[in-house]
């Protein structure tokens, strides 16, 4: 199981942010929340800015639309050249005709839920996915402490998509640290969103490494 690090630009200085996209050329992916102050109270950047983003990331852009009638809007996400699309569950209203729309787009689906979102309603849904988002927050804001209730979640998460033999990215957003990533790696999570935990850091490199090797110790400690 691969670990996966996106740091999310949440957490960076939008003044600077093809600079601080350079930042985190070690990352594998870069997360880009889009929220339309409907789905999430706070409204952050859309589709022109995410274009834009893609056109001078170091690494592939991991979007996470927590905005309402992603059904209408999340296609143009994939058109725009991102290289992973995620919409709520809680806002969708065609999702498995949604995510085949996004993987014939050539994205990645994803499918988020919020922390008190069981994820038992969406098991059959896996095979249409590429990526589960358990989010370890409530969505929104940057800043959070990781939420421990949620791990019993991504446990169950993992153990689905095990069970059904298939190759489904678990992600975890919300409060990831170099105190909270083993938690979530050793309940099946390889996908890891940080925002403050890299971009406070002064070596932003440095910081990624370290998730990922905690990560990636997590995991070995999960297997044996």
């Amino acid at each position: 199981m691969d670990v996966v690090i996106s740091p999310s630009i949440l957490s960076a200085d939008f003044m600077n942010l093809e600079r601080e996209l350079a930042r985190i050329a070690a990352a594998d992916m870069v997360h880009v929340d889009v929220m339309d102050n409907h789905f999430v109270p706070n409204l952050t950047l859309g589709l022109p800015v995410v274009e834009k983003i893609v056109r001078v990331a170091p690494v592939p852009v991991d979007t996470h639309l927590m905005i309402e009638d992603p059904d209408r809007w999340a296609p143009g996400f994939a058109e725009a050249g991102a290289a992973s699309v995620t919409f709520h569950a809680e806002a969708a209203r065609a999702p498995v005709r949604l995510a085949r729309e996004l993987r014939r787009l050539g994205a990645r689906a994803g499918l988020a839920l919020r922390p008190a979102t069981p994820v038992e309603p969406f098991v059959d849904l896996l095979p249409e996915i590429d990526m589960l988002l358990v989010m370890t927050v409530e969505p929104g804001f940057g800043g959070q402490a990781f939420l421990d209730v949620t791990l019993p979640k991504i446990r169950r998460a993992r153990r689905a998509v095990e069970e059904a033999g298939l190759d489904v990215w678990v992600q975890v957003d919300g409060g990831v640290s170099a105190e909270t990533v083993e938690r979530a790696a050793d309940a099946g999570a390889n996908v890891f969103v940080a925002g403050s935990a890299v971009y406070g850091a002064d070596d932003a490199a440095g910081a990624i490494g370290e998730l990922r090797c905690l990560a990636a110790g997590a995991h070995a400690h999960r297997s044996r």
